[in-house]
């Protein structure tokens, strides 16, 4: 069985040929109640452990078909820094990828281990996950092996974030009724205001889950996404874009909007109606909005507000 898959298209990591460190079965800490995998009892360790060189030789021939790559993706059928070898591996990978970025998309429970936490500062990018901030919400989403602490993990984001010299990117998923309380938004906002990472991607369920749990509209994102400070690079990411009634807004809304919380293109696209798209490019064309990017996603703000672009 091979461990590469791809190369997958995502416009938030560009084209990305991704590694899997458990291709034969899920092996994960976490048994998440949205994940798009079976249930399954989470796992402090991998019990199945795939060789480096099986890696590396599935890897080298890939990259003799896929040479137009942007990154290199570490994951897993379950959580990839689980894998004991990840070290060594991102050490040969480094020597392997030539121009080519390497990424990991990881749930974070492991970073609290210094052998992970030096591997994961020799990437060129990294996403970690962080769907709550209180112990009891945490245990209810995420369903952690035995021992894993939501404190332990935001210490360790948090130290992680201050020392990474690469992109890190934060991911929350919501679910309804779980983790989108204002409560829960609350302390997630204070933490998130601790971490120097390049954007915070918020989305929902939107494959079908382990669990029986339901996601959230994008409009209900949107206005999560209201709640956090303004200082935040918050970005949707959301498939329910097209299930948005669109509304009117006038200039002045729509640059009270675009300050509240800069929006995509995608965005704009579901909430306003054609004469509010009509008055947002008007705007554009006077200079009193501008775009930002964000590593591959372009974000609208008003102009005098570049300024709160957050940076490492």
């Amino acid at each position: 069985m091979s461990t590469i898959f791809g190369p997958v298209h995502s416009r938030r990591f560009g084209v990305s040929l991704g590694i899997d460190l458990s291709a034969s079965h899920k092996q994960c800490n976490f048994d998440c109640l949205y994940c798009e995998l079976a249930p399954a009892p989470a796992m402090p360790h991998q019990h199945t452990v795939t060789p480096v060189d099986t890696i590396l030789n599935d890897l080298t021939e890939a990259l003799k078909q896929h040479s137009n790559i942007d990154v290199i993706t570490l994951t897993a059928n379950g959580e990839p820094t689980m894998y004991p070898h990840l070290h060594e591996l991102i050490d040969q990978i480094n020597i392997l990828k030539g121009s080519v970025e390497t990424l990991i998309l990881s749930n974070s429970a492991c970073l609290s281990d210094e052998n992970v936490f030096n591997a994961l500062l020799k990437l060129d990018q990294v996403k970690l996950s962080l769907d709550a901030a209180t112990a009891e919400v945490f245990k209810k989403i995420d369903r952690p092996a035995e021992g894993i602490e939501i404190a332990t993990i935001i210490e360790s984001i948090i130290r992680f974030s201050h020392l990474f010299k690469g992109k890190l990117f934060l991911e929350i998923l919501f679910v309804k009724g779980i983790n989108d309380t204002l409560s829960e938004i609350e302390a997630l906002n204070r933490i998130l205001l601790d971490i120097r990472c390049e954007r915070i991607d918020i989305g929902t369920v939107d494959r079908p889950p382990a669990y029986a749990v339901q996601g959230l509209g994008f409009e209900e994102l949107y206005t999560l996404s209201q709640y956090f400070d303004p200082s935040l690079p918050i970005h949707i990411v959301s498939r329910t874009h097209a299930q948005a009634m669109p509304s009117t807004y006038s200039a002045e809304e729509i640059l009270t909007t675009l300050d509240k919380r800069p929006l995509t293109a995608e965005d704009i696209d579901a909430l306003f109606d054609t004469e509010s798209k009509e008055r947002f490019q008007i705007l554009l064309n006077q200079g009193k909005i501008a775009q930002i990017e964000r590593s591959n996603v372009i974000f609208f703000t008003p102009t005098e507000n570049i300024h709160r672009k957050r940076s490492k």
